[in-house]
């Protein structure tokens, strides 16, 4: 049995190299961006990241009639901002 190794002559390479957490990337910059704009309504999918729930929860939030969506864009569910934040403030 042969064992697994470069070619003779070659190494692998095995460095990695590290962001310097002083120095914000592009990716992040964009993400704090993003963060920073407040939208009047979320998709299912982000409602329930913003909520910090499974998209199903959230639909099934939406079916039992505890959380008001409305269906625009093909049959999309839009949430808005308002309903999220009643929802969390209700007990």
């Amino acid at each position: 049995m042969k064992s697994l190794q470069p070619p003779s002559g070659k190494t692998a390479k095995t460095e990695q190299t590290f962001m310097d957490d002083s120095e914000p990337n592009q990716i992040t910059e964009q993400l704090r961006k993003k963060e920073r704009v407040e939208r009047l309504a979320y998709s299912i999918p982000e409602a329930a990241d913003m909520l910090g729930l499974d998209y199903f929860s959230v639909y099934r939030l939406v079916q039992r009639g505890k959380l008001k969506a409305c269906r625009a864009l093909r049959g999309k569910f839009l949430i808005t901002r308002a309903e999220l934040d009643r929802l969390l403030n209700t007990e």
